[in-house]
This record gives structure tokens, sequence and C-alpha cells, in this order.
């Protein structure tokens, strides 16, 4: 690519103004502005001696740690696109998503890499990296990130590839970053108005949200916009978090609701043990936030959350301040700039001004599609360009949204998106199981979690112990079942299709949302 002067507000405009400050905190290490452009620098040149270009994928298969923040920006140097995968991925998972993605290369910091070098080695990547561990097939991180590679400029943010998994039983891959400097105005006014919570200069952001979730890598790229020091968790701990926030004075403080249920349901003693009076701004989303917890959030922090309420196809859709807690009690906010929602019916009708439907929604960084699997049909994005979210709900006069249950399957636990179809999948591969249906039952902590029903196999056997082993071979941690209930016949309706609203009904009843 072109290679001119650093772009302002960028990785290489603050390692010239800012040099010597640290841009990363990951536990006891630091990385200062100019070091990170440095060690980027490095990483790009050993891509490009390994083939790397504009047109390939790579994929970065770690925990939140300053490693990924390299990654990331030496790809964006040359122009390639990031896939953010889970590292919680089995590695038939992640083999599935390395095919699908048609990555070229992977950074990973698994404990045994060992376990991916089948994967490897059937997909003749171009390379292959871990971090602090040595493996055979696998090079150094340490070894390729140091010395002193010629100086590349990042004209605009590399692509970034997350995978949402996909409702016929297959994750799917979407691509969420399209910011450049050549942006027209409506979506230009649009991420400036979700750019994360609001950041001023000068803030300290701690970073809890993964980064192969949409919102983790957008938390870091409005840091960076403003020069801002960002502190990396690894994995959410609560007692952790409140230390780190005493610690290095945080002020910005992202979250799902269960982070903040979980640093609720500590002790007073231990709450009282640290102090959180430098944070100034509380983000909390990805999943319904109750209106008690953001009462406490406000209390505790003294300063009221932004709940906010969007789709990884689709980007924020709306965003809900305090000021309207009261008055629009259990909306998920107000329509964002440049967002635009239709309440549709079975039929595919408008209903009436605020009448209760399924949610299709539109914004300036709306996809135009999975990857590899073309433009969806019209009836996931329509001619208008309006994305199915598989939300019900509705929109009042003043144009706040409200969700009220889900037309799709999927379950969010702890604020990522689990898709049952997925799960059925792969524990139908049990010779017991004759039919299973997934779906999501209230948790306190989680907001919701995995449970499934199963029908066994004339004369077969199979035991809970069992079927949670199986899942643990072929499914990530977060979507395998907490729970198992074996039943003799699933509710079918007379077309043979299994009814989960008469699954979910009873867990589900005399609550104020059905999600």
């Amino acid at each position: 690519m072109e290679q001119a002067g650093p772009v302002r507000n960028r990785l290489e405009h603050w390692a010239r103004v800012k040099p010597q400050v640290a841009a990363i905190h990951d536990g006891d290490r630091a990385i200062s502005w100019e070091e990170w452009d440095r060690r980027a620098n490095a990483v790009a040149a050993y891509l490009q001696t390994r083939g790397i270009t504009a047109d390939d994928v790579v994929a970065a298969r770690t925990q939140n740690r300053i490693e990924w923040a390299i990654v990331w920006a030496a790809v964006a140097k040359i122009g390639a696109t990031l896939l953010g995968m889970n590292w919680r991925l089995t590695a038939a998972e992640a083999r599935f998503v390395l095919e699908d993605s048609g990555a070229t290369g992977l950074f990973c910091d698994d404990a045994d890499p060992t376990a991916l070098a089948s994967v490897i080695a059937s997909r003749k990547l171009k390379f292959a990296v871990c971090i602090e561990r040595t493996a055979a097939g696998f090079d150094s991180f340490d070894a390729i990130s140091v010395g002193h590679a010629p100086a590349l400029f990042a004209q605009e943010d590399s692509s970034l590839i997350i995978y949402t998994s996909g409702t016929t039983g297959q994750p799917k891959g979407a691509i969420t970053s399209r910011l450049t400097r050549s942006i027209d105005d409506a979506t230009y006014e649009y991420m400036r108005s979700v750019a994360g919570i609001p950041q001023p200069e000068d803030s300290v952001v701690l970073i809890a949200l993964p980064m192969h979730h949409a919102a983790g890598p957008g938390n870091v790229r409005t840091a960076i916009g403003r020069g801002n020091t960002m502190v990396f968790m690894r994995r959410f701990d609560a007692v952790e978090a409140l230390m780190l926030i005493e610690r290095h004075r945080i002020t910005v403080l992202n979250g799902v609701p269960t982070m903040f249920k979980r640093i609720a349901a500590l002790p007073p003693e231990v709450l009282a043990q640290y102090d959180v009076s430098s944070v100034k701004t509380v983000g909390v989303g990805a999943a319904p936030v109750p209106h008690s917890l953001k009462e406490w959030m406000r209390k505790h922090f003294r300063t009221s959350p932004r709940e906010r309420y969007g789709t990884t196809e689709v980007g924020v859709i709306a965003a809900l301040d305090s000021e309207d807690w009261d008055c629009k009690r259990g909306s998920s906010g107000r329509l964002v700039a440049h967002a635009q929602v239709k309440i549709l019916n079975a039929a595919g009708a408008a209903v009436a001004s605020g009448g209760i439907g399924e949610i299709w929604a539109k914004t300036p960084v709306t996809i135009d599609g999975y990857l590899g699997k073309g433009k969806p049909g019209p009836d996931i994005l329509d001619a208008q360009g309006f994305f199915r979210t598989g939300d019900i709900g509705r929109l009042d006069e003043d144009g706040f949204l409200y969700i009220t249950d889900r037309a799709s399957d999927m379950i969010i636990s702890g604020g990522v998106n689990i898709y049952p179809a997925e799960i059925e999948a792969a524990l139908s591969r049990h010779p017991a199981i004759q039919d299973i249906a997934v779906i999501g039952i209230p948790d306190e902590e989680f907001g919701e979690r995995v449970k499934a029903f199963c029908e066994i196999k004339p004369g077969a056997r199979a035991s809970e112990s069992e079927l949670l082993a199986f899942a643990a071979d072929h499914l990530a941690s977060y979507k395998r079942p907490r729970e198992i209930e074996f039943v003799a016949e699933l509710p079918r309706n007379a077309m043979h299709k299994i009814l989960k609203r008469e699954l979910r009904a009873p867990y589900w009843q005399h609550r104020e949302r059905n999600v």
C-alpha cells in the first residue's frame, strides 16, 4: 500500500506525540505508544516475508493481551483483514472457522498449542505463531516482534471478521469494521454517536470485553482515536476488576450485565475495600439490563450507566440514558443517529404505531452479507437494506425501542450470543439421542443459561453426566448445556416442528421480558 505519513489519531501518530506514555497495561506489563508501533512494524515485516498481503485474512486466537494489540496494528499496516477468533473454540470448531474464513495465518496463545497442530496442517497456512509457548510448527511471537523494521503507516482500520453462530447450526462470519478516512457524513455522524461509551481525552479505559466480539475491538479503536491509556483484562474477575479500577484510576468502564452482576454480588465488606471514585463513565449492553442493576451501578459508581442495544450485523441501534430510565422503564433506548427501525408482523407488513412485531433495523454499517455466503435473501436483508434482528418488540411514539421477546431461538448468556441449532447438531451425534431441543432459561448471573431436552431412542440409555461429557468434546464451554432433562416426547405441532415456546413458558412466566 502507498505509504504516506502517519494518520492523525492513529497508533503511529501517538507514537510520535507521546512516545513514552503507557498505551496498554496488561497485568504487570505495560507497553508505550512508541514500543507498540515499533513491535507492530516488526510483525508486519514478518507477515510480508510470509507472503501476507492485503488480500489475506489473519486469525488472532488470543485473550485480551498486549500481543493482540500488536497483531491488530500489524495487520492494519499491511491492509489485511483480521479474524477475531474465540480462544475457547475446540479444535474442530476452530478448523471450521479457519476454513470458512479462508484464513491464511494464525496467532494463538493456547496453553497447549499442539492441539491445533492437525488444524494447521490441514489448512496449509502461510504461518502459525504462538505467544509465550513453543511448539513444533509454530514460530515464536517474541522472536518475530523484536528488532527494527521499516516504518509502515496504516491508512485505515483493517477489516475485522467476527463469527456469530448460525441459526442453521454453522457459525457465520460478519465483516464488522469498515472505518476509513473517506466514509460519508452519515456514517461518520453515526460512528461518533455510538463509538463506545464517550471517552474524553486523557481517559483510562478498562478493556474487559473479548476481542472476538465486536465490542472489544470497538472500545480499543475508540481509545486509540483519543490517545487514551487502556488496561486489558485477560478474563473478567469481579475482584480483579475493582483492583484494576483502583490501581490504574480507571475512568471509563464498559461491560455486559453479567460483569456488573458479579461485582454487585460481592460482599459489602469486599466492595468497601476498593476506591472506584475515579470512574466517570459506565456503559452496559449486549443483553437486557435489569432496572435494579442499573440503579445499583449508579449508586456504587456514582455515575449513571448508558445502556445500548444492537447486533453484530447492524451495529448499535438504540441507547438509553439515565434521564429516561423511569419514564421509559423497560425500554432499550432511543434510536441513535441514522439508525432506522421498522416493526413487521408475521406476514411482513408494518404493524400499527406502538404495535408489537419483529424488529428490522438499518444503520450506516449494516453488513452486506456473511463471509463467503453472498448477499442474504430478502427474509434476512430486504431490498431497502433493513436487517432482520430476530427480536420481537415495539417502537413508541417518541422513538424508544422495547424488546419483549425473540423470534429466533438465540440465547444470550453473559452478553454472548448462543444459537441452539449449533448445540443440537453437535449433541445429536450421540448414538442414544433421538431428538433434542435446546433453550435458554433464566439465570440471575448470566441472564440466560443453556438447557437441553432430550428424547432417547427406544431401548437406548444415556445419563446426564454422559451427555455433558460428550458435549465437552464437541462444544466450547460457553455453549454447553448446564443441565439436561430427559422427556418421553418433545412437544410438536401438526407439522412435527418442536414447539420451543412450550418448553420455555414455565421458566419465563411472570417475568417482565421473555429474554
